[in-house]
């Protein structure tokens, strides 16, 4: 039914493989590219189906890219490489013809800044084409904006505020270690906050605004207001929300390793010269750190990521909560990342599956929330993310 091309073969890109892998009644055909075909072949091995073709490919270079997609002849691209490479893969999948998914919006290198201005610009080139393009199909960008819809669908007439809160209580065990990308997160957590307002966005500085919020099975956990993609898009596809943030959770030994990175320079992403050879201190710092995709063997506890949602339905104040906790030990033991891969790879699969069931298949650029959430959200059930509601319960925020 479906031949697919997975670029990334990191913790997101093994997670969208392995579920990729799972459900072969819609995906027949699979490749996993990256720069590096080792990893590719690793994930395979680990997967044990050796039906998966794997390739050698430099995202940054659309003919290579090009001529990757006419051998393979993809109906789907999952982009799961980085956020500076979207651009890059889009040119590609418009000259080969192939529709396109990815997780997170693009950022410029030289620039800690995002906005989906640069791909909502494909829209029209894309819609020209026939072609698909769905962006931002992770956890948060991505079911935030199922969640979002779903809820705008069933029970609200009007959304006015919107909180996306996500925890992770989990434990690595290492003092310092992020996540997914070390030099992705850095550079999204260390600059200024923003926020939607009364029709304008607010600025903050880096993590100045927090409270405690408690999260579902895990309690009180001090939470910090970021800007965070998706709010972009949904504040400009629900406009009756006043007002809509993104929290997100830190220890302290975490933000104090943070705060000693940045004021040793360690966090800049400004180009040094050492010993006669340029290097950005931002990338350095990642070679050193430990590698995301080997975190998850000692992980345990959990992550929390949710909607709170206030607004009207029949004249009257109504409030909803929904969100799914996923364990890092399940995570792992299915997929062999932890829960924080599982959480972003899990949805990008279920977005391409959406594209090849015919339900989310309609030319232009898209964001998710603009498709239907129904048979999405009953997906998430069925692939490893249940998702639980809450109605009319005070939201702490």
């Amino acid at each position: 039914m479906g031949r697919v091309l997975i670029i990334g073969a990191g913790g997101v890109g093994t997670v969208v493989a392995h579920k990729v892998a799972q459900n072969a009644d819609i995906f027949t055909d699979i490749m996993i590219a990256s720069r590096t075909k080792s990893k590719c072949d690793a994930i395979v091995n680990a997967i044990g189906n050796p039906n998966i073709k794997t390739a050698q490919v430099d995202a940054d270079n659309v003919e290579e890219l090009v001529a990757l997609f006419n051998d393979f002849k993809p109906e789907m691209v999952i982009n799961v490489a980085l956020p500076y490479q979207d651009l890059t893969i889009m040119e590609a999948c418009l000259k080969a013809g192939v529709n396109y998914l990815d997780t997170a919006n693009y950022e410029p290198k030289d620039e800690a800044h995002f906005e989906y201005s640069w791909q909502w610009a494909y829209k029209k080139r894309f819609e020209e084409a026939g072609l698909t393009a769905i962006l931002g199909c992770g956890f948060d960008p991505g079911v935030s904006g199922v969640f979002t819809a779903y809820a705008a669908k069933h029970y609200f007439d009007e959304m006015e505020y919107l909180d996306i809160v996500d925890c992770n209580a989990g434990d690595h065990h290492k003092a310092f270690a992020t996540n997914f990308n070390p030099e992705i997160n850095i550079r999204e957590i260390t600059q200024n906050g923003r926020y939607w307002k009364n029709g304008e966005w607010i600025t903050t500085k880096p993590l100045e605004i927090h409270q405690d919020i408690t999260y579902p099975n895990i309690g009180p956990r001090d939470s910090y207001l970021l800007f965070h993609e998706e709010l972009e898009s949904l504040v400009k596809n629900f406009p009756t929300i006043k007002r809509a943030r993104f929290w997100m959770t830190f220890g302290q030994e975490y933000l104090t390793h943070l705060r000693v990175i940045q004021n040793i320079g360690m966090a800049s992403i400004e180009p040094i010269n050492y010993n006669g050879q340029e290097i950005v201190p931002l990338q350095f710092l990642k070679a050193v750190l430990p590698n995301p995709q080997d975190l998850g063997e000692n992980y345990e506890g959990e992550t929390s990521i949710g909607c709170r949602i206030r607004g009207l339905k029949d004249g009257k104040e109504r409030t909803y909560y929904v969100y799914n906790n996923c364990s890092h030990r399940a995570a792992y033991e299915e997929t062999g990342m932890q829960g924080v891969s599982y959480t972003t790879g899990v949805p990008a699969m279920i977005g391409a599956m959406m594209f090849f069931k015919g339900e989310w298949k309609r030319p232009g650029v898209w964001n998710v929330e603009e498709f239907n959430p129904d048979p999405f959200m009953e997906q998430l059930n069925k692939q490893g993310l249940p998702w639980h509601e809450e109605f009319d319960n005070n939201l702490e925020l």
